[in-house]
């Protein structure tokens, strides 16, 4: 009964709302099973605006889904997120919302409702909850909501007050097979690790350019030493031959003086003997 009453649901929540009533009561009397014609009878006419998203639901289910999908995985992946890429996360989860939303409209004025400003904003606020919650998100792609959903609202009632016909089956997004959850959250810690990696190598190729610059100075601060070394040597060696010739100059200068020194002293004894034999003929 559950699933003839979901489908019967469906029909009579993207059907006319004006007619809601008149259909329900139709479809409840014409039904054998007393127990399924009562909860006929006991659907809630859904407000415009969460008509409008059940019509969009049902006619471009496969659209919402895609969508539910990526917001399911913008959840898992808010957490690996820095504040700059959450910011961006955020405007294009509200641009997927209201692209949606105008979508949803449009459906429903091509099927002749009015659409106010305020019914605008209810649904775009139903599916921006869907965005947030996978209860929220279940309900919407029941196409069976009773009325529009505030974004930041709780969601336990969702049998009897937010969802027509019993509690909705988890839309495909919500239901991942494990092995895709696994590869998700792997590929996850892959691009983690990738973004690490990247940290990594970018950071040895600074240390690796400050060495580069380190290795350049250092060469040329040799050169500069190699060439000073070379000058010195060069002056050294003339120093040395200098040095060589200069005591050489003082050992002859040295043998000079100690020849002319004797000579001194022989003709200084020639002398005396000069002086002495003149003071003898004087004396005579």
């Amino acid at each position: 009964m559950e699933s003839e009453l979901a489908d019967i649901a469906v029909k009579l929540y993207t059907g006319s709302p004006t007619d809601f009533v008149t259909a329900r009561n139709a479809r409840a009397a014409d039904t054998d099973d007393p127990a399924l014609a009562a909860r006929i009878r006991g659907l809630k006419k859904p407000s415009i605006a969460a008509w409008v998203v059940n019509v969009f639901a049902h006619e471009r289910g496969s659209q919402l889904g895609e969508a539910l999908e990526l917001a399911e995985e913008l959840r898992d992946a808010q957490a690996d997120l820095d504040a700059r890429a959450l910011a961006q996360l955020g405007r294009d989860r509200r641009a997927l919302t209201n692209r949606l939303a105008a979508d949803a409209a449009d459906l429903a004025e091509a099927r002749g409702q009015r659409i106010t400003a305020s019914t605008r904003e209810a649904i775009q606020q139903t599916i921006s909850a869907a965005f947030f919650d996978p209860t929220a998100a279940a309900a919407v792609a029941s196409a069976r909501l009773v009325r529009e959903l505030e974004p930041a609202g709780t969601f336990t009632d969702i049998a009897d007050s937010i969802v027509g016909g019993g509690a909705p089956d988890a839309p495909s997004a919500a239901a991942k097979p494990l092995d895709e959850v696994k590869a998700r959250r792997e590929r996850r810690d892959s691009e983690r690790a990738v973004r690490k990696a990247e940290r990594a190598r970018d950071r040895v190729a600074r240390e690796a350019a400050t060495a580069d610059r380190a290795l350049r100075d250092a060469v040329v601060h040799v050169d500069e030493l190699t060439r000073r070394e070379q000058e010195l040597e060069s002056a050294l060696a003339k120093v040395r031959v200098d040095a060589k010739r200069a005591r050489s100059d003082a050992e002859n200068a040295e043998t000079e003086q100690e020849a002319l020194a004797q000579r001194v002293r022989e003709a200084e004894d020639d002398l005396r003997a000069a002086q002495d034999a003149l003071d003898r003929l004087t004396r005579r």
